[in-house]
């Protein structure tokens, strides 16, 4: 039996990322993973073969649009063996990166179910085979999968999820969407932009519904101008499945039956924690509906045991939390100081087109916790840069403090608003106010100077509408 300073169940963001923490941090560490290869459901079958297709689509976007930037282009078409195979690449090439920092950083890993045994001990099944780990410490990143409607199961073929869309042969004619939520718009937007006709159905009363009402409304203008068509409020009640596809019945926002028909229905209505099989019900873990509920620095109320990722309750499912939340536990383990995750700075990023960042609280969440609130907006139609990239719509919102001018949150929906998220971030961190911000010399022309015009129109100052 091997002795490890912590032993790390899952190979997801949060856990190849706590792995090569606590290798720099000098502790003996060993990683388990179910699959043959590291990187978990992000790199595989989320976060970046998704971005691989939103960026595959938005190139063919420019292409379709190359008569107004001047260039004459016949003969246009998809070849979709070479986009899925190109997306692939990339999945490789990334997860034989972590492979290299694993042995960079002298982090051991093996393959198979991991589970807690109690304090100190881990197993780990393979092929009916099982052997024991002792670690000091533990750290449970087991990870989320795809959730199902009740009676509505994914048979990855008509019926799919985030993960059976990945692998489908051909771009489906008609697309249903159930979920409009960050999977949701983002599937939406890839197969709009392919050529599907696509109709998103929501049981909120709005898309995409942690983001700010504004947000809202603005995505769901822009997806009816691109062909998209929106139904919120809609609960569906059963799929039926033929040759021709999947027949969705629903009743609307006002209560009425419904049907739509399309050749794939994806299920984008949310991930549940993987928290079954792995041994939690041996410890003293308080669950919370299958989560895992954890103090400050991402320990349980077993001593020793750590809970990190999709699998943690009151924090989002994004790989970048889990990431942080990964370094903050194994940084704790190591007896070095570090800083509680707060969800307010937990920045959130959808890649559907347009884009959509934010971080911190809408205006609606400022209001209700009892600020004075006082806010800034600032359209990306007044930004050059925008304009010769021949995307200006949306803009940026700013919610402060009227009283101190403290930034309290941010939202953006227009373009590379999930890369001018950072300045946004930044604020927020450091706690800034509008008029540090509004202050701050911003170059021209960018994206990124929209933002000291959004800071600047808390204060009526705004110089470019």
């Amino acid at each position: 039996m091997a002795k490890y300073d912590v032993a790390i169940i899952g190979s997801g963001p949060g856990g190849y990322v706590s792995a090569i923490r606590a290798g720099e941090l000098g502790l003996k560490t060993v990683v388990v993973e179910k699959d043959p290869f590291l990187g978990g459901t992000c790199l595989h079958i989320g976060c970046i073969p998704t971005k691989v297709l939103l960026h595959h689509a938005d190139v063919y976007d420019h292409f379709k649009n190359a008569a107004e930037l001047g260039f004459e282009v016949s003969g246009l078409k998809i070849n979709w063996a070479n986009v899925m195979a190109r997306k692939s690449k990339i999945v490789t090439k990334h997860s034989k990166g972590i492979e290299f920092l694993f042995k960079k950083n002298k982090v051991e890993w093996v393959q198979g179910w991991g589970k807690y045994e109690g304090p100190g001990k881990i197993s780990v099944e393979k092929d009916g085979k099982t052997s024991i780990i002792e670690a000091s410490n533990v750290l449970m990143v087991s990870g989320s999968e795809a959730r199902s409607l009740p009676g509505i199961e994914p048979d990855h073929k008509t019926i799919v999820t985030n993960r059976s869309i990945l692998e489908l042969p051909e771009i489906p004619k008609s697309l249903i969407v159930i979920g409009a939520g960050a999977v949701g718009v983002e599937f939406a937007s890839i197969f709009n932009s392919f050529g599907s006709q696509v109709t998103v159905l929501e049981a909120l009363p709005r898309m995409v519904p942690v983001e700010d009402e504004e947000i809202s409304v603005e995505l769901e203008k822009t997806y009816k101008k691109k062909g998209i068509t929106c139904l919120t409020g809609c609960m569906v009640e059963s799929v039926k499945t033929d040759d021709k596809g999947a027949t969705v019945s629903f009743k609307d926002k006002d209560g009425k039956a419904q049907t739509l028909q399309a050749e794939k229905l994806l299920l984008a209505v949310g991930r549940k924690p993987m928290t079954d099989g792995c041994g939690l019900e041996k410890s003293k873990t308080k669950m919370e509906r299958g989560f895992v509920q954890v103090g400050e620095f991402m320990q349980t109320a077993e001593p020793n045991l750590y809970a990190v990722g999709d699998i943690v309750a009151g924090l989002p499912q994004l790989a970048h939390a889990a990431m942080m939340e990964g370094i903050v536990a194994v940084t704790h383990i190591a007896g070095k100081p570090t800083h509680p995750i707060l969800k307010t700075r937990i920045p959130n990023a959808t890649y559907c087109e347009p884009q959509i960042g934010s971080i911190g609280l809408t205006e609606k969440q400022a209001r209700d916790e009892g600020y004075q609130v006082k806010i800034g907006k600032f359209p990306f139609l007044g930004n050059s840069k925008a304009t010769i990239l021949g995307n200006h719509g949306g803009f940026i919102k700013v919610v402060s403090d009227e009283k101190y001018g403290e930034v309290l949150g941010i939202h953006i929906i227009g373009p590379l608003a999930t890369e001018i998220l950072s300045e946004a971030a930044t604020v927020l961190q450091l706690e800034g106010t509008v008029d540090d911000m509004m202050n701050m010399m911003h170059a021209h022309p960018t994206v990124w100077e929209a933002m000291g015009d959004a800071f600047a129109s808390v204060r009526g100052l705004q110089i470019n509408v």
